[in-house]
């Protein structure tokens, strides 16, 4: 992995890596590790599903979650893709920001029925009795919502990370992998090796 085979964009560079994952057939080539901060500095990280890739990384959640309680009081966040069959990695560092209510809707309209269900039944991350409250719950929504009522709860949406920093792994023989980064500095991104 030479700069001069990389894009001037760390996106158009993710862009064609995603792709490439896609065609070796990766399992699970959009699940990403989500590291988060509370705004004491507290770490927690979870992988979640990247859903769209825009000028950032976008994803959905329950807001009130620990991972949306987390970006909330504190936007800086870190993404991390692993493809193992393929031996690369690619780190993502920067800014989250809740996507327009609008695409929150759109996505939350195009997932089956089940997972809108529980969008609305699970009080994600928060302590409860055991799984019968969750059944219960799930059988009281289906009553009182159909496929044509439905309609995303204000609780649940998307986050687009921003990135200012990218880096590109690539394993090679005798752990000298090559490591290719790209910052974002005056609203330029800049392109540099650093060592493995």
């Amino acid at each position: 992995l030479d700069l001069e085979h990389t894009a001037l964009n760390p996106i158009e560079q993710f862009n064609v890596w995603f792709n490439e994952a896609l065609k070796a057939e990766v399992l699970e080539p959009n699940a990403m590790t989500l590291a988060t901060a509370s705004s004491n500095g507290s770490p927690s990280c979870r992988v979640v599903l990247l859903k769209g890739v825009d000028n950032g990384f976008v994803f959905f959640t329950n807001y009130l979650s620990r991972k949306g309680s987390h970006l909330l009081e504190n936007p800086n966040a870190c993404l991390n893709f692993f493809w193992p069959e393929l031996e690369r990695q690619v780190r993502i560092e920067g800014s989250v920001e809740k996507v327009s209510a609008l695409e929150s809707d759109d996505y939350y309209n195009s997932r089956p029925f089940g997972s809108q269900i529980g969008a609305w039944a699970s009080p994600q991350s928060q302590k409860i009795e055991g799984r019968e409250l969750l059944e219960q719950r799930v059988e009281e929504l289906q009553k009182e919502f159909s496929e044509d009522t439905i309609k995303r709860p204000e609780h649940w949406g998307g986050f687009r990370l921003r990135p200012d920093f990218v880096e590109f792994w690539q394993g090679r023989p005798s752990r000298l992998h090559d490591r290719i980064c790209y910052l974002l500095e005056n609203d330029r991104w800049n392109r540099f090796r650093v060592a493995p």
